[in-house]
């Protein structure tokens, strides 16, 4: 049978939205509180040369898959373990100690109660995440981190919300303390990341992706306008370098500094590279990392889209990076 219509009340579905973000950080910031047994489960990890395996049910099985991923790319391996499928042969990727984290909101999810006699087997230290300390799996668990909630932040109160989020946040605390106490640094991030933007930018270097000088629009600083704009529609980089006759730069004209004056100008025949260019741009060295770049030119108030390369120590221009390069990963 059909339903009928739901009235729609965008003032109360607001509300809700905003309770639930509020009820959550509140939640989240009550966390703060009980970290005490977290050092514990720190020099428990640290002390292990192996994997952790991470295990839970429902909601709590996807936010401890997402605690094995952030595990992993931070410098400790882990994997996730389905507590229905570990039972069926999944128990082999046991090695003898290596800890399991497992992570319920009762604290009493069947599947994983019944695990504990085969994690004893494997003489596997727990670490129990769970929202009561009263349950079996804090109370047969070797440390017990407690992810509470007073309640949850839906508008039934019933739904995995505030309690999701304190257990996911429970992992992150986790994770960023085993790195600082590893001395995980963004080298080891990159080795880890090789793939994809993240891993691009911090791996990849100016000079790797940047427009060689001669493959640049160029001009002196007495060059027409005109000129300038010839060039730069022949080679399209979005700027032209601007460089004495030693070829060391002196500014730069972007499309952004042409198309500014030509609002400003009603004849622009008279105007020079000189006239429109930025003097002392903004600029990088070769060697920098693309991660470096992206900082540079969009952690500022005006965001730059072309940046000059420059020989360290030296006026002498190089090339020029854009950010469309960085961005791009066909050119990769």
């Amino acid at each position: 049978m059909t339903k009928p219509p739901v009235s729609h009340d965008h003032g109360a579905a607001m509300a809700a939205a905003r309770s639930t973000i509020e009820a959550e950080a509140q939640a989240t910031a009550a966390l703060t509180e009980r970290l005490g047994p977290l050092s514990l489960a720190v020099q428990m990890l640290l002390s292990h040369p192996g994997k952790i395996i991470l295990c839970g049910m429902g909601k709590s099985g996807l936010i401890a898959r997402k605690i094995a991923a952030t595990l992993c790319s931070t410098g400790t391996p882990a994997v996730f373990l389905h507590p229905a499928e570990a039972v069926h042969g999944d128990l082999g990727m046991y090695s003898p100690g290596d800890p399991t984290i497992l992570l319920s909101k009762s604290g009493s999810t069947l599947e994983l109660v019944r695990l504990i006699p085969s994690l004893h087997h494997f003489h596997s230290p727990i670490i129990s995440m769970v929202g009561n300390l009263e349950s079996p799996l804090a109370q047969k668990a070797d440390v017990v981190l407690d992810v509470s909630v007073d309640k949850e932040a839906d508008p039934l109160g019933i739904v995995p919300t505030s309690s999701s989020i304190v257990t996911l946040a429970m992992g992150d605390a986790l994770a960023s303390a085993l790195m600082t106490a590893r001395g995980f640094v963004e080298e080891d991030f990159a080795r880890l990341h090789p793939a994809g933007q993240l891993g691009r930018n911090m791996t990849m270097t100016v000079q790797e992706v940047m427009h060689r000088i001669e493959t640049v629009a160029t001009a002196r600083p007495g060059t027409t306008l005109r000129e300038v704009v010839i060039a730069m529609g022949e080679r399209p980089f979005g700027a032209a370098c601007v460089l004495d006759q030693d070829g060391n730069l002196v500014g730069i004209v972007t499309d952004g500094d042409v198309r500014r004056l030509f609002q400003s100008y009603e004849d622009i025949r008279g105007l020079t590279a000189g006239d429109a260019m930025t003097e002392g741009p903004l600029s990088i060295h070769p060697g920098a990392s693309l991660s470096q770049a992206v900082q540079l030119m969009e952690d500022r108030p005006s965001q730059v889209s072309v940046l000059p390369v420059m020989e360290p120590g030296s006026k002498s221009c190089l090339g020029l990076l854009r950010l469309h390069d960085i961005y791009q990963p066909n050119l990769f």
